[in-house]
């Protein structure tokens, strides 16, 4: 099996962190669906004490098996901070429409969202780093890095790579129509569901490109679905 797809029949064990309290229906703890909302998703968000005050950071990030990866700059507050072994929370949210209810209380989002908790770990090795910056690489863009100019030793020494083990999760998804209140159906009011998808416009070519030079097809025919 490709290390990159778990069982599907494997599942992540709810903990007190990772248990969906709120309309629990919607807890999803099965591996596979976890990760597939993980590899569509772009950005993530880091949330960590520094100097005791919460932060939260957006960043992107990557996924190989059972490891995330985020980089930075080796000068970075978060970096510095998580590399010491501190807690982090990473959440990664993708909206999938708008939910218009004949009432504004039960009006919603229909989302697929993953929360990980646990402790990252500094990438040392020059190799590891380099292949968790392939990983993260091909996340945004697959078929890319074969064509990039990969990092040099001096860029490697600038960077920092967390791995963050993905063993306490879970995800939570909404889908479907409104849920109004029974006696709201017969309102003279439109409702129903404004569907958002993140879809790519036509490339732009950056200004001191030359023009021989083509698109190459993973950007022209770049998806976000079904990866």
């Amino acid at each position: 099996m490709d290390s990159n797809k778990p069982d599907p029949m494997s599942q992540f064990a709810p903990t007190e962190r990772t248990q969906v309290q709120r309309l629990p229906k919607r807890g999803v703890y099965n591996r596979e669906e976890v990760y597939r909302i993980l590899d569509e998703g772009l950005v993530c968000h880091v949330g960590f004490i520094a100097q005791g005050k919460p932060v939260v950071i957006p960043t992107g990030y990557g996924r190989r098996g059972d490891t995330l990866y985020v980089h930075g700059s080796a000068a970075s507050r978060m970096l510095r901070t998580l590399g010491k072994g501190e807690d982090v929370c990473v959440t990664v949210t993708i909206l999938d429409g708008l939910v218009l209810a004949r009432s504004a209380f039960h009006h919603s989002m229909n989302y697929r969202s993953v929360v990980i908790f646990g402790k990252a770990t500094i990438l040392e090795d020059a190799s590891a780093k380099l292949e968790a910056l392939d990983i993260l690489t091909e996340h945004i863009a697959p078929g890319r890095w074969k064509d990039v100019r990969h990092p040099t030793e001096k860029e490697l020494q600038a960077t920092t790579v967390l791995a963050i083990p993905l063993k306490e999760v879970s995800a939570k998804v909404r889908t479907g129509p409104p849920l109004d209140d029974e006696e709201d159906y017969t309102l003279p009011i439109w409702a129903g569901v404004l569907p958002l998808q993140q879809t790519p416009s036509a490339p732009i070519p950056d200004d001191r490109l030359p023009r021989e030079i083509k698109v190459p097809e993973y950007v022209q025919k770049y998806s976000r679905q079904n990866r």
